[in-house]
């Protein structure tokens, strides 16, 4: 057996005694982002079918989707409690849990009632993991966090991309001469939770021995002014990046009269760009820093958009592109809270990402509102009402990103007179 070369420390042989631990912590991480990315976008083709096999109109399925989005954060509003009393292991597997059980549930549901609270238990999951893999992430990467930060999400974004193309293949698929269809689709995705909950239960995590006199208490947190800003910068990055995926497509098919393949085409680059810098820019936000690093990305998203919009079709290119700036702020901003917040990261991480919730929540009444008030002023019955509209909207979306720049910006300045920049 051979000795340990001099200078080798007790502490580089417990790391490396631990080094198993930590790739189960990673896989934990990892494929719980992967799951987490099907389980939001799966959705996407299924939707027509519940609507028919149910016989919804366009009202309840609306209300269906706003219901679900309450449960989400509603779930991200009780998982930093629960992580205090359970641990962050036992939230996780309860999250990965959550998510098969609805999938279960989802497959025997053959009456609306119980599909809408089977429904309403998936993203009670989604919430929850949320939150979960959050902190996870945030006690785990210690080292390179805005690197670790972007890589484990741009997980989730090449996910979310496939999702819909697997969910699609999945529900013609037939077994024993019996097609999988949307129920089986759901069925077979979220019991894909399994393998996390083993690797999860075998794993140890780190932080569930601080004790409750160490941690951060909630009242500092409510007074923090660099908190606050940075749920600003959160909600107005989060609602430009969430808003392109229910308005781009309706942009460019109205407004440009692109047929549905090519506007979903440009839909998928955004994502593809998105994924990418999530994957290879994650670096720079360590070597930059991780304020300097949001008025960059996302000032750069808002350029692309209004470039975009001003340019007319022929510029329509640069809506995907916003894809690389936008994809960088929520990671970013949670590689943050776990540097500046490393003793109450859960409660930071649950408070700001409920009030963003919130926020996103408005802000996608709110460009829809602005379609509406400015298709009344040039003209309801105008030709180009309808465009001027569609622009406003999607201007509002580059203002959101704009926001988060300036927000950004406004917090660089507080903490840089403080010496506190991170």
């Amino acid at each position: 057996m051979k000795r340990p070369a001099a200078g080798y420390s007790a502490v580089e042989k417990r790391k490396s005694k631990l080094n198993p631990i930590y790739a189960m912590q990673l896989a934990t991480i990892f494929i719980g982002f992967v799951i987490f990315g099907f389980s939001e976008n799966m959705k996407g083709p299924a939707i027509p079918r519940i609507q028919f096999d149910f016989m919804l109109s366009e009202s309840q399925l609306g209300t269906l989707l706003s219901l679900n989005a309450l449960g989400y954060l509603i779930a991200c509003s009780f998982t930093a409690y629960l992580t205090k009393i359970w641990g962050i292991k036992w939230v996780t597997v309860a999250a990965f849990a959550a998510m098969a059980l609805s999938g279960i549930l989802i497959y025997f549901s053959h009456y609306y009632p119980m599909f809408s609270i089977s429904y309403f238990l998936m993203y009670i999951g989604n919430g929850m993991l949320e939150i979960g893999l959050a902190i996870l992430s945030a006690r785990i990467f210690v080292r390179n966090t805005g690197m670790m930060m972007n890589m484990t999400h741009g997980f989730y974004g090449l996910s979310s991309t496939v999702a819909p193309l697997i969910a699609t293949g999945l529900m013609k698929v037939t077994i024993a001469g019996h097609m999988l269809d949307w129920r089986g689709m759901y069925l077979v995705m979220l019991l894909l939770s399994v393998i996390p909950i083993v690797i999860t239960l075998l794993s140890t995590f780190p932080g569930d021995d601080i004790s409750h006199e160490d941690r951060i208490p909630f009242k500092a947190l409510l007074k923090d002014r660099v908190l606050w800003l940075m749920v600003l910068v959160l909600t107005f990055g989060v609602v430009s990046e969430l808003a392109v995926g229910g308005w781009l497509v309706n942009f460019l098919e109205k407004a440009y009269r692109w047929d549905a393949v090519n506007a979903s085409g440009m839909l998928s680059i955004f994502f593809l760009c998105f994924a990418l810098a999530r994957l290879l820019l994650g670096p720079l936000t360590d070597r930059i820093g991780f304020v300097l690093s949001l008025i960059i990305f996302s000032g750069f998203s808002a350029l692309c958009t209004f470039a975009a919009i001003l340019g007319g079709e022929r510029a329509a290119f640069l809506f995907a592109v916003s894809g690389i700036g936008i994809a960088m702020i929520y990671p970013t901003v949670m590689a943050f809270i776990a540097k500046r917040y490393p003793k109450g990261s859960d409660t930071a991480i649950t408070f700001t990402v409920t009030l963003m919730g919130v926020g996103s929540v408005i802000g996608n009444y709110l460009i829809g509102g602005v379609i509406e008030l400015v298709k009344r002023m040039v003209g309801e019955d105008s030709a180009i009402s309808l465009l001027r509209g569609l622009q406003a909207g999607y201007g509002f979306i580059g203002l959101c990103a704009a926001l988060c720049a300036i927000t950004g910006l406004i917090l660089y300045v507080y903490l840089n007179k403080r010496k506190a920049l991170i």
